[in-house]
């Protein structure tokens, strides 16, 4: 198959499918899995943030009591977007027909590099439109502020376990909860066939849900050390949501798998390789 061809390769689920548990667990299962990957990440990039949040508490008791309720928070999320992704044909093609028994192997690989493709392509992108558009200008406002000029770099090894946690608990939570719940209440207004959200509406829920992406990332931001001004804001939704709207476009055309693959491997781009 050539790259055009696999770009406009659809992979369409039916409507109305009934919500599966085994589904939903190997869901809820990744989610955990990133919110533990991504703990060193973390705490090298904001080591006080813990202890000043609970001074009192030992360390290892306060991450996993995080790491539960945060469990707890992804796992409702995620009934509900995988609940409302079955009633209008959105989802995880690969892992529903896995649990079904269905071989999936040779369709999965041809999605599988088209997201590489698209992930490493979108997180060069965004470094050189980070280093050139926005560098310049972040570099005179930190200095002007007497922030730090350079933010911290966690290691790579650091980096490539929260590619984890990008590739799988942010898609739950941005692809699979919003942009589902936003395209599910666009349905109300306006469909494509049965029970199918139109064209127009995955658009405007994909855009919603890549600038909530991209204002997501401001907590960690203000974290490092950086003020939140205009341009620091407009940095964090242009850079996280042109990335955000390349996931979304491939969660509806191609299943959350897809989505994730291109987060992980732009994440890949944007910490393993830009750490070393």
């Amino acid at each position: 198959m050539s790259f055009k061809d696999a770009l406009t390769d659809r992979i369409e689920l039916p409507a109305r499918r009934a919500f599966n548990w085994k589904v939903f667990l190997i869901v809820l299962a990744g989610t955990v899995v990133g919110l533990v990957a991504v703990l060193p990440y973390a705490l090298q990039m904001t080591p006080a943030t813990p202890g000043h949040a609970a001074p009192h508490m030992p360390l290892a008791l306060l991450i996993v009591l995080q790491v539960a309720g945060n469990s707890i928070l992804y796992g409702v999320l995620a009934a509900v977007g995988l609940f409302l992704a079955c009633r209008i044909g959105l989802g995880l093609p690969f892992v529903e027909g896995l649990v079904r028994g269905e071989p999936v192997r040779g369709r999965f690989l041809r999605v599988l590099w088209v997201s590489i493709v698209v992930g490493i392509l979108g997180g060069i992108a965004i470094v050189a439109l980070d280093k050139w558009g926005f560098g310049p200008a972040m570099k005179g406002l930190t200095t002007a502020r007497g922030t730090p000029a350079a933010i911290p770099t966690p290691s790579a090894w650091r980096g490539l376990l929260a590619s984890f946690e990008g590739g799988i608990t942010e898609e739950v939570l941005l692809r699979l909860f919003a942009l589902t719940l936003l395209a599910w209440l666009g349905t109300l207004l306006r469909r494509n066939g049965p029970e199918r959200p139109s064209l127009v509406v995955l658009w405007i829920s994909n855009v919603i849900a890549a600038v909530l992406f991209g204002l997501g990332h401001l907590p960690a931001t203000a974290a490092v050390g950086l003020p939140l001004t205009a341009l620091v804001v407009t940095r964090a939704i242009v850079l996280n949501g042109l990335l955000g709207v390349a996931f979304g476009w491939l969660y509806w055309t191609r299943g959350l798998e897809s989505a994730a693959m291109a987060h992980f491997s732009a994440d890949i781009v944007l910490h393993v390789l830009a750490a070393l």
